[in-house]
C-alpha cells in the first residue's frame, strides 16, 4: 500500500500533535505550585471554588503580583543575543535562562533547521507559548518532559547551557561558589556544580523579583500575542536586530558544515546551483514582519516592545544598556557596568574560537562582516533583504572597494524609540 507524500507530512505533523498533547496531559496537573488552598493565594473570596480549579486560574495571578517585570529578548540565531542576554544575567535580581525552547524543539521536531519552511516552524509555537509561561511564573518542572533523559526525582545534568545562568551555578542551586565570586565561567560551574535541582532551581526564581529568557526560536513578536496580553505575566520583549550581512557572515563562520555552500560561494565567486537561499531568505522575512508588527504600533504592544540594533549596543555598550533598564524600569546595578567593561574590549579571536562567546570587541565585530563576506554574497543579501536594510537603517555597500573601506559607514544613525 503507498501512500503520497502529502499524507507522510500530514501523520508526521499529527505524531507531532500528539506529542504535545500527551506531555501537556501528563505534566500539568503535578506541578501545580499551589499546596495550601490559602485564600490569599488560591482564591478571591472566602467562599473558594474548588482547589483544583482556583490553583489553576488564580495562582499565576498571585504569586505574580509582587513582581515588577518580566523580559523576553526575543532574537535570530548569531545576532548578539548572548551578549544581551547577559546583560540582564549580571543583574543579582533576575533569574536568567538561556534558550530554554531549545528542549522544546530537540522534542517535539529535533531535525529543525533554517531551511525549513516557516510553517513547519509554527508547529512549536503552542508548546514554546506555554513553556515560557510556566518559566515566566518559576514553574521550572514543567521543562521535565522536554529534557532527555528524563529527570529523575527532579534532578537533571541535561540541561541546555546550565552554565550561562548565574542564578544556575549559585545557592541555593550550587554550593560550589561563594557570593564574592563576581565572575563564574560557565565551564567551571559545569565542572563544579552537581546535578541540576530543578526544586531548588524553582526556590532560586522565586528569590528574584524578575525573569529574563532569550530565545532565537520564536520567528517574530506576533507569535507572543497571548503572552503579552496575559496580564499576569507583565512581559516586556527587547527584539534584537542585526545586519543581516552580519548575520549571515557570522553563521558562515560558526555553522561551518550547514553553511558550506556558502563558503565555496564566497572563495569561488560562483554560486553552487544548489545552494540554500532560505538560510537567508527565511532570516529577513521573519524579521521585516516582526518589526513590521512592532512599528505598527498595536494596542496589544503598547508599553511592551522595545526594538534595538545591535550594532548600537556594540557601539555604546553603557549607553544603550542604561537606556534598555530605564525602559524596562530595573536598577541599573555595578555589576552590570563592569560586565560591560570587562566583556567589551576582548579579542574578536578569541571569540571567533567560542560558539557562544561574548568577550569581544564589540564596535569592531559590529562590522567584521565587511572583511569576512565577498562582494557577490554582500550584492545578493543586498538584493534579498533589501527591506529589512531600509527599515533598520542599514546602508548598502555598491563595490568592492567600499566594502573594505572600514571609514565608509553602512550603520544610519536612527533611534528607535519604545512604545509606551
Amino acid at each position: 500500500m503507498q501512500c503520497s507524500w502529502k499524507a507522510v507530512i500530514l501523520l508526521g505533523l499529527a505524531s507531532i500533535a500528539i506529542q504535545y498533547t500527551a506531555i501537556r496531559t501528563f505534566t500539568a496537573k503535578p506541578f501545580q505550585i499551589c499546596p495550601v488552598p490559602n485564600p490569599l493565594n488560591c482564591a478571591l473570596s472566602q467562599e473558594a471554588e474548588p482547589f483544583d480549579r482556583s490553583c489553576d486560574e488564580f495562582s499565576f495571578l498571585s504569586y505574580n503580583a509582587s513582581r515588577k517585570t518580566h523580559v523576553l529578548i526575543l532574537a535570530t540565531t548569531r545576532s548578539g543575543s548572548s551578549f544581551v542576554g547577559q546583560l540582564f544575567n549580571q543583574h543579582s535580581d533576575v533569574f536568567y535562562l538561556f534558550e530554554p525552547l531549545y528542549h522544546v524543539q530537540t522534542t517535539l521536531m529535533p531535525h529543525l533547521s533554517h531551511s525549513r519552511a516557516s510553517a513547519d516552524r509554527r508547529v512549536l509555537l503552542g508548546a514554546s507559548r506555554d513553556l515560557l509561561r510556566s518559566l515566566y511564573n518559576c514553574d521550572l518542572y514543567f521543562l521535565e518532559s522536554y529534557i532527555k533523559p528524563q529527570p529523575a526525582n527532579h534532578t537533571t545534568d541535561k540541561l541546555f547551557r546550565r552554565g550561562a545562568s548565574k542564578a544556575l551555578c549559585s545557592p541555593p542551586v550550587c554550593d560550589a561558589f561563594s557570593p564574592s565570586d563576581v565572575n563564574i565561567e560557565e565551564g567551571d560551574c559545569i565542572r563544579k556544580c552537581a546535578s541540576l535541582n530543578l526544586t531548588l532551581a524553582t526556590e532560586s526564581c522565586r528569590e528574584r523579583r524578575h525573569v529574563a529568557i532569550k530565545t532565537v526560536r520564536i520567528p517574530e513578536v506576533g507569535d507572543l500575542r497571548a503572552l503579552i496580553e496575559d496580564p499576569r505575566l507583565n512581559l516586556k520583549v527587547i527584539q534584537l536586530v542585526r545586519d543581516p550581512r552580519g548575520i549571515l557572515s557570522s553563521r558562515i563562520e560558526t555553522f561551518r558544515d550547514t553553511y558550506r555552500l556558502w563558503r565555496i560561494w564566497r572563495a569561488t565567486g560562483r554560486k553552487p546551483y544548489n545552494l540554500d537561499l532560505s538560510q537567508l531568505t527565511t532570516v529577513c522575512e521573519d524579521v521585516l514582519r516582526s518589526v513590521g508588527t512592532g512599528t505598527s504600533r498595536p494596542a496589544w504592544l503598547r508599553g511592551r516592545y522595545m526594538l534595538v540594533r545591535y550594532e548600537d549596543l556594540a557601539r555604546q555598550p553603557l549607553q544603550k544598556t542604561r537606556e534598555i533598564y530605564e525602559y524596562l524600569g530595573l536598577s541599573m546595578e555595578k555589576a552590570v557596568e563592569e560586565w560591560i567593561r570587562n566583556n567589551t574590549r576582548g579579542s574578536n579571536e578569541v571569540s571567533a574560537k567560542q560558539k557562544y562567546g561574548t568577550v569581544r570587541d564589540s564596535a569592531a565585530n559590529a562590522e567584521s562582516w565587511r572583511l569576512k563576506l565577498s562582494h557577490h554574497i554582500v550584492d545578493y543579501t543586498q538584493t534579498v533583504c533589501q527591506q529589512v536594510l531600509e527599515e533598520l537603517g542599514y546602508k548598502a555597500v555598491n563595490s568592492p572597494e567600499d566594502l573594505k573601506n572600514m571609514s565608509i559607514s553602512v550603520i544610519e544613525d536612527k533611534t528607535f524609540v519604545p512604545f509606551l
